[in-house]
């Protein structure tokens, strides 16, 4: 095990030429980061999804309802045995060939079987009500902790001049305030990464995931190497753009329809700027090139680098779908039914009706974030607030 440890804690792979993990050892004068603190994140983790449950069901929850959100989830399907079996032990989606089997066993027409299978999958679905208490737990985190960094980077020397970043590193001193910064925002993705087996499915369930493993282990490389300048920075630029995806998504749930589309129009744009230009010219820029400038070339600069880059292909294939819907919404005057919505619209049962003639159904759901980019905003071509 000895040997084990002292191989994956080479310090020619962690850190600068010349320095070792004695040099980084904390003193009465200095703190430095240590990778034991990052264990306080488990149990932060914990306590902060059971915020989120007493959150969701003591603040929330009374908000939605003086809010008038709909506390009731979609019609339920009159029970049958027959398709039921079929539901549960064969198949969702039931195919032409099997509608005219179940059509002929049970003398129904082959639309009210369909009806029955959309009511029955709709049925598994959360409400609006619980939409709306995730939204405002995620909504009330990232604007504390986005306001938090924000007052926080604005005493710092790296905020306007990145190359502060790198001066004098690695022998950064740990600020009491970048500490907790670092590990509030670790055990808040820990709590996600485990959260989201448990809270609304979405179809981008395996993007979402990758984005938390590469979002935690971002983070935790940076601080465990002592990056956590440019980690504070890459956090608080990514924590903007969820506060106000939150927020319309709440305005949605509502039926805020105005403020939605406006909170959306605003998201759209503050997601683009911030993470196809802010991102790329401000961070990538810094640590492909800045860093490489002041300190030479390590191996562990390559594991942080490629992930901040996947990190950039996440931002550049949610931006084009986030552009696609609300270009479609702009010009088309409705948005058509998205793959991603949790909810079928009933309208899909006799005749296609246009589900709304404004960006309000192109709100994503999944926000995202930190160095997260975020927790998920929107596949299959364009979203709706049903998702």
């Amino acid at each position: 095990m000895a040997g084990i440890l002292a191989w994956f804690w080479n310090e020619r792979f962690w850190l600068p030429h010349n320095v070792t993990w004695a040099d980084l050892q904390s003193t009465e004068e200095a703190a430095f980061p240590q990778a034991e603190d990052l264990y306080l994140a488990f149990p932060l983790a914990f306590c902060i999804f059971m915020i989120r449950l007493l959150f969701e069901r003591f603040i929330a929850k009374p908000c939605a309802l003086g809010l008038k959100v709909q506390a009731n989830g979609p019609q339920k399907a009159q029970p049958n045995a027959i398709l039921e079996k079929v539901f549960t032990a064969i198949t969702k989606h039931p195919d032409e060939k099997r509608l005219e089997g179940l059509s002929k066993q049970l003398d129904w027409d082959v639309r009210s079987i369909q009806r029955w299978f959309r009511q029955r999958r709709n049925q598994e679905k959360p409400s609006t009500l619980t939409k709306f208490c995730e939204s405002m737990w995620r909504f009330t985190f990232y604007l504390y902790i986005f306001t938090y960094g924000v007052r926080f980077l604005k005493k710092t020397s790296w905020l306007w001049n990145t190359r502060q970043c790198w001066n004098g590193y690695p022998y950064q001193p740990l600020l009491p305030d970048l500490h907790y910064y670092y590990i509030v925002e670790l055990s808040f993705y820990w709590s996600l990464m485990f959260s989201q087996f448990i809270d609304i499915k979405r179809k981008d369930f395996g993007i979402m995931f990758t984005h938390h493993i590469v979002t935690v282990t971002l983070i935790t490389f940076s601080y465990v190497t002592n990056l956590t300048r440019v980690g504070t920075l890459t956090l608080c630029l990514h924590d903007a753009a969820d506060v106000v995806l939150e927020a319309a998504k709440m305005a949605n749930y509502c039926k805020c329809q105005k403020l939605s589309d406006l909170l959306f129009l605003t998201f759209a744009i503050v997601f683009i700027v911030s993470r196809l230009g802010i991102y790329p010219l401000w961070i990538l820029n810094t640590t492909l090139f800045e860093l490489y400038e002041a300190l030479g070339n390590f191996p562990a600069l390559w594991i942080f680098n490629v992930l901040l880059v996947i990190l950039q292909i996440l931002h550049w294939f949610w931006s084009y779908l986030i552009i696609k819907a609300a270009y479609k919404a702009i010009s088309k005057g409705k948005v058509a039914k998205d793959d991603r919505s949790d909810i079928e619209s009933s309208s899909d049962e006799e005749e296609t009706v246009p589900r709304s003639k404004t960006l309000h159904s192109t709100i994503t759901t999944n926000g995202t974030s930190g160095a997260n980019g975020t927790n998920g905003y929107l596949t299959g071509g364009t979203c709706s607030e049903e998702h």
